[in-house]
């Protein structure tokens, strides 16, 4: 699933200039991607979009966060304190840390290590057409090679 999220990414400059799903899943599918991975990316997709349409990403200084057992055991330790600190540094309000969290349950086969979490994180961005500063950005993209290896 994360694959097939990374080459949207990657391809398509905002989810708006993605093809229909119908069109998306057959040109997915000829690029060699699995259907199953395909149809998991594709739903995830459609429910972020869902999420963020029409939704205020405003910053709510007030808000405090307990997380559930069901979150952090999808999260882990690194990627909870990588959420932290992208709140902390004010890159994530708390409306899109909301969204973040919701788009993390709905992953199939959890927990998700941290380099699928910062792929969930900038489909969150991409999916406002926002891209968070430089120095954000930088920490966010997961490299290639250290993805083949793990």
């Amino acid at each position: 699933m994360f694959d097939v999220l990374v080459y949207l990414y990657e391809h398509y400059w905002r989810p708006d200039a993605c093809p229909e799903s119908e069109v998306l899943a057959r040109k997915l599918a000829a690029l060699g991607f699995e259907p199953e991975e395909i149809s998991d990316a594709l739903r995830w997709l459609d429910g972020l979009l869902s999420l963020v349409h029409g939704r205020s990403v405003a910053a709510n200084v007030l808000s405090t966060r307990v997380y559930c057992d069901v979150e952090m055991d999808r999260l882990g330790a690194e990627a909870a304190g990588f959420l932290c600190f992208l709140e902390s540094a004010g890159v994530l309000t708390p409306s899109l840390r909301e969204v973040v969290l919701d788009r993390l349950c709905a992953v199939p086969n959890g927990p998700v290590g941290l380099d699928d979490f910062k792929i969930l994180l900038l489909l969150v961005f991409w999916s406002l057409g926002e891209e968070p500063d430089a120095l954000i950005l930088d920490e966010l993209f997961v490299d290639d090679v250290e993805r083949v290896m793990h």
